[in-house]
């Protein structure tokens, strides 16, 4: 009796670590953030150290390219431990900028001029004429489109990428997707003049790109539509993202009226419009693209649980 309570111990401790063939979903997560902590600390003492004194644009554009280096080199150090590659959570280079970014793109924009054209019918958006002419016009859009697509790459790979991926693995795709929106609706309420409505309509924003991510296979559709809505409210449109209005854009123009149609302070974001806009992407994107089930099937676990199913066939 003793001799199998001992043999058994193994076992079990194994399967505290493990599921099947793999570490536990948990216990990489883990892993992940303890080498995304201590990245993030050494980077701060870096950047703290190498631009004291430096302007607040370059600082933010450092701290946006760090944060996203530590988050890809992390997940690159987790996929040589798993086998996996960069892709495999959701940014395959093969794909970088091409049909699905730019489809992305084009419901970006397409979505965030037809919410304010709903907001101009109900009279709380107003155009007031245009604010640039000349060079400026394609040296403001130039620069706000590179600004938008290392935020968006950056955002969306940070809640959706490596951490979404081995979540899903542990809990399932949807509840692990309700908490990486949960998380990037919370991560805006730092921002200037964010109310309830913006950061529930963020949230609501990081659904549908995890929807999208799980419909398409990769993040590159999610990051052409962050993108492009981001580009189209501070520069095209000139309003204001999460609260803030930035110099540089092309059309001037204001809100006004009741805060939950004109959104206030936030922008078009903190707009009960943003919501059913939000909504209607949603339903179109279900009718539209085909399901390809993000993550996909991890074809050595199910080699190794055949191959167990195999072992206790042979053993009855």
């Amino acid at each position: 009796m003793t001799e199998a309570v001992e043999l058994s111990k193994p076992g079990r401790v194994h399967w505290i670590f493990y599921r099947r063939s793999e570490l536990r979903a948990g216990w990489r997560l883990l892993i992940f953030l303890a080498i995304v902590i201590a990245l993030i600390n050494a980077s701060d003492f870096l950047v703290h150290h190498l631009l004291h004194g430096a302007d607040e644009v370059t600082t933010f554009l450092v701290g946006e390219l760090m944060d996203f280096l530590i988050f890809l080199f992390a997940s690159w150090i987790m996929g040589r431990i798993e086998g996996r590659t960069i892709g495999d959570y959701g940014l395959p280079w093969r794909k970088m900028f091409r049909r699905q970014f730019w489809l992305g793109a084009l419901i970006g924009f397409a979505a965030i001029s037809g919410l304010l054209v709903v907001m101009r019918i109900f009279g709380v958006f107003h155009v007031e004429g245009i604010a640039l002419h000349g060079f400026g016009v394609a040296e403001w859009a130039i620069a706000w489109g590179l600004v938008f697509i290392l935020v968006a790459v950056r955002e969306e790979f940070r809640a959706r990428g490596y951490g979404l991926f081995t979540l899903s693995m542990g809990i399932g795709f949807w509840p692990a997707a309700i908490l990486s929106a949960a998380f990037f609706g919370y991560s805006h309420h730092g921002n200037s003049g964010e109310d309830w409505i913006g950061l529930c309509n963020a949230g609501l924003f990081g659904l549908l790109t995890c929807f999208l991510l799980r419909r398409t296979g990769n993040l590159w559709m999610p990051i052409g539509v962050h993108t492009a809505f981001d580009w189209g409210e501070t520069y095209f449109y000139g309003v204001a993202d999460s609260g803030q209005v930035q110099p540089g854009h092309f059309l001037n123009s204001s809100s006004s009226g009741v805060v939950w149609l004109s959104g206030g302070s936030v922008g078009p974001e903190g707009s009960v419009f943003c919501t059913l806009l939000i909504t209607v992407l949603w339903l179109i994107s279900a009718v539209w693209l085909r399901q390809v089930n993000y993550p996909p099937e991890d074809k050595r676990t199910a080699s190794a649980e055949s191959s167990t199913q195999v072992k206790n066939l042979a053993v009855l």
